[in-house]
């Protein structure tokens, strides 16, 4: 054989190795490398799964059932007025503790997800029940409590109930909490699911899914909040509850039809627990008199793989305290991090590096967490107090015989987040990542701070339009004036651009910080925040009124609007949001993302906002 021949077979045998590569590497590049895997358990084929047709589907389903939710929502503080026969400030406070149940309920739903059943079947058996209960109040409402035939109108009150009756309204009401709180934190996880965080062009696509996601809510509750809202306002109760069974209905069938198309992660274990263990190994260390500066810590078997499924984090500095937890002995490992173990490990009394660094995730977004809860009592307001401000108001038409319903005002909230997603997206954030150089534009965190400035602006246009609005009562008629029920437009208007500001933030933010494991607790943070927003919402006007009803005096809210000085609680909101904001700021400039360098980015890489920055395949 000449050397001619030789070479040519070297040429050949590096060719079809070189080939090989590249069909080895194609292969790879058709799965998903952010671990999701199909219905069956299998690694998730990108081509075949996932991606915008999956997402588009979960929209459509978002969109359904939010429609459905505010079905009931929208227009509660009525029906409790009218047809349940509560008070004005009652049926407030009522409709605040529902809708914070419905948010609380979403811890127990975030639990499940992220410890047993996975997002999938989750929103399968919450939607289930939510259907049910949709279906149980139509029921009730149709057979027990809309008597006389007509009632629930504003001159047609309904005849009393007995306290059978009202259990059973109460069990339906709460029934479609539990089932709509239980699965709306994780429908926004699972739709996020459907995008490989680490390819880049996916991970794009993730981050605008939370924008489309939000819009898609707002979208769905429009209908509800313009048709739905005025037949029920005119009496048809039973009718507006019947076709949100039907949207909920729908949306049910629509998820489950999409099933072998989605990407699934897969539940990494109960993370209450892992909490617990960190804290229970970290103060038997600390007693033990050990420190951190003289040992190791253990980071688990080799792999890229936690414990608990999901990806290893890096060791952080901060909350040094906690690292104690992941104490092993120097003599057993000739490395800082990567400790070995000791023999067989009791996981309460020593941890991984990775579950420390998830307690110092959630320690970090504490205090911002905390800033947010002010803002949904501003925000809780537009569904009780801005509904019954606008029943006060003068709500006629150009066309004889039609009136303006005061629930479906909200209808001004809604085009406005959508104006302003759509315009945030295509035109203010490409010219902002221009102008400041950072391709993701203005950081959740100041996004999060604009949107409590707005809250307050909000706040503060309400109160002037009140003012205004008691100043043009008309005569002795209780709850009414000359005001016309279009100057609340931009108060609703500002709240639909502060929460598209702060509620799509939320979303990023705690999604994109939480670790693997811990994505459906990410969202159900910004619903607790909804609910306890409510609830102090319910501590605030109950004091309120309590210490201004003096003397024989009415409160600031009373039951009818022109004899208190609803005002001036508006005035009251606006300064505690402006307070809030103050605190705010010194958390978020003290905030700082988790992990270390990876792969070549700085920390400065972090801070643009990259979700990849948190994370690291041990290899």
């Amino acid at each position: 054989m000449s050397a001619n021949d030789g070479d040519m077979k070297m040429r050949v045998i590096v060719m079809d190795s070189e080939a090989e590569r590249s069909a080895a590497k194609e292969k790879l590049c058709e799965y998903t490398l952010d671990g999701s895997v199909d219905i069956k358990g299998r690694p998730a084929v990108k081509g075949k799964s996932g991606g915008w047709l999956a997402g588009g589907l979960i929209l459509v389903n978002q969109g359904l059932a939010t429609m459905a939710f505010f079905g009931v929502n929208v227009n509660l503080v009525l029906f409790l007025t009218r047809v349940v026969q509560q008070s004005n400030g009652d049926a407030a406070n009522n409709v605040s503790k529902w809708t914070g149940t419905v948010y609380m309920f979403s811890l127990i739903g975030a639990f499940l997800s992220d410890s047993y059943w996975g997002r999938y079947k989750t929103c399968a058996i919450f939607q289930a029940i939510f259907v049910l209960g949709l279906a149980l109040l139509s029921l009730s409402s149709r057979l027990y409590l809309i008597r006389p035939f007509g009632c629930g109108t504003q001159g047609t009150p309904c005849a009393p109930h007995s306290g059978a009756e009202m259990g059973i309204f109460y069990i339906a009401l709460y029934m479609i909490a539990f089932g709509n709180g239980g699965y709306q934190p994780n429908i926004a996880t699972f739709g996020a699911d459907q995008f490989d965080e680490e390819d880049p062009a996916e991970a794009h696509s993730k981050v605008s899914f939370f924008s489309y996601f939000y819009l898609a809510l707002n979208l769905g509750s429009l209908f509800s909040n313009t048709f739905l809202s005025y037949i029920q306002d005119k009496g048809n109760w039973v009718l507006g509850f019947w076709a949100s069974t039907a949207a909920a209905a729908t949306a049910l069938l629509l998820f489950l039809s999409g099933t072998p198309q989605y990407r699934h992660a897969q539940p990494c274990g109960n993370p209450i627990g892992s909490i617990c263990q960190v804290a229970s190994a970290a103060c038997r260390n600390w007693k033990s008199g050990v420190s951190p500066d003289h040992e190791v810590l253990y980071e688990g078997d080799d792999g890229s793989k936690a414990d608990s499924g999901g990806r290893k984090l890096l060791h952080t500095e901060g909350f040094r305290f906690l690292d104690r937890a992941a104490l092993t002995k120097a003599s057993d490992s000739n490395t800082k991090l990567g400790g070995a173990c000791p023999g067989p490990r009791d996981q309460w009394k020593l941890c991984t590096v990775t579950q420390v660094e998830q307690v110092k995730s959630i320690l970090r977004l504490l205090p911002i967490w905390l800033c947010t809860i002010l803002y949904s009592v501003v925000f809780t307001q537009m569904a009780s107090l801005f509904v019954v401000q606008g029943a006060a108001m003068r709500r006629t038409t150009m066309f004889p015989g039609f009136y303006v319903p005061a629930s479906s005002m909200s209808a001004f909230d809604i085009l406005t987040v959508a104006t302003t997603i759509f315009l945030y997206r295509r035109a203010i954030c490409p010219f902002l990542a221009r102008l400041t150089g950072r391709p993701t534009g203005p950081t959740e965190l100041q996004r999060m701070g604009l949107g409590l400035v707005l809250g307050a602006m909000a706040m503060a246009t309400a109160g002037t339009v009140e003012h205004f609005r008691k100043a043009g009562a008309t005569g002795t008629a209780a709850n009414s004036s000359d005001l016309h029920i279009i100057w609340q437009v931009p108060q609703y208007a500002l709240i639909g651009v502060s929460e598209v500001m702060m509620y799509v933030g939320q979303l990023e933010f705690f999604n994109g910080e939480m670790p693997d494991g811990f994505k459906s607790f990410g969202s159900a943070l910004c619903m607790m925040s909804m609910s306890l927003g409510n609830y102090f919402s319910d501590v605030i006007l109950t004091a309120v009124t309590r210490a201004t009803a003096v003397d024989g005096r009415p409160g600031w809210v009373p039951d009818d609007l022109n004899e208190g000085h609803l005002n001036k609680f508006y005035f009251l909101l606006a300064i505690l949001a402006v307070a809030d904001f103050a605190v705010y700021l010194v958390f978020a400039s003290r905030y700082r993302r988790s992990g270390n360098k990876v792969d070549g980015r700085s920390d400065d890489d972090e801070e643009e906002g990259s979700v990849h920055g948190q994370v690291a395949y041990a290899a």
